[in-house]
């Protein structure tokens, strides 16, 4: 049990990581190198996952993503069934607690890069995408990695939400926090020790990689200039 929790854990972060980025990538691009009223609001609502708990969120997405709601019911007319208490809901509440960070630490990594260097390009005939694949990724790669593993991180120790709106997967499946959740509530906190030595282990692996590309992008800045 132990270790399929684990990876259905590591598989909902991944998804959650990869739903996100679509939006999150335009999103911090824009925040990092545009000015616009209401920028204040949207960079709030963004943010708000952060400071929301959790189960809140999960509550939010319940009444969302219910059969009797407008958003729900659309969606169930056009997967057939609800999305709630499937391996998709899992996965939306985990890259919703996980956005905001993304969002920031992209955010960040975009700010990082001169604008001029993108000027240039644009000067020189490159289009939107050329310049944001050839100038403005290279340069903020190590931000755009570490922001990747946090989101990851973040997105694999949810709990809160995805109790709410997953609970347990199709096939008996938890995601390991869950897991261990439904151990204390057994009686029974030592079958729960390899769990949270697993978490733990992950956690502290996604933290330092993280922060060894943020130091390693400043180290780059550093020497450019």
């Amino acid at each position: 049990m132990v270790i399929e929790a684990l990876l259905v854990s590591v598989q909902v972060a991944a998804l959650a990581v990869v739903v996100s980025l679509p939006v999150a990538v335009p999103l911090a691009l824009c925040l990092a190198r545009r000015s616009f009223r209401g920028k204040i609001l949207v960079e709030t609502v963004v943010a708000l996952p952060l400071v929301l708990p959790p189960v809140v969120t999960g509550f939010v997405l319940l009444m969302l993503l219910g059969r009797g709601t407008l958003v729900g019911g659309k969606l169930t007319e056009v997967f057939g069934a609800s999305l709630l208490f499937t391996p998709a809901a899992a996965v939306l509440a985990a890259a919703i607690v996980a956005f905001p960070l993304l969002v920031r630490t992209l955010r960040v990594a975009f700010e990082g890069v001169d604008p001029q260097l993108e000027e240039a390009a644009s000067t020189l005939g490159a289009t939107t995408w050329r310049t944001f694949t050839r100038v403005t990724l290279p340069l903020a790669w190590h931000g755009v990695v570490a922001g990747l593993v946090l989101a990851f991180g973040r997105a694999l120790g949810e709990f809160g939400a995805t109790l709410v709106v997953a609970g347990t997967l199709p096939g008996g499946r938890i995601t390991a926090p869950v897991a261990v959740y439904r151990m204390l509530l057994s009686g029974d906190p030592w079958r729960a020790r390899g769990l949270v030595g697993g978490l733990v282990i992950v956690a502290l692996l996604t933290t330092a990689c993280a922060e060894l590309l943020v130091r390693g992008g400043r180290s780059r800045r550093g020497r450019r200039a």
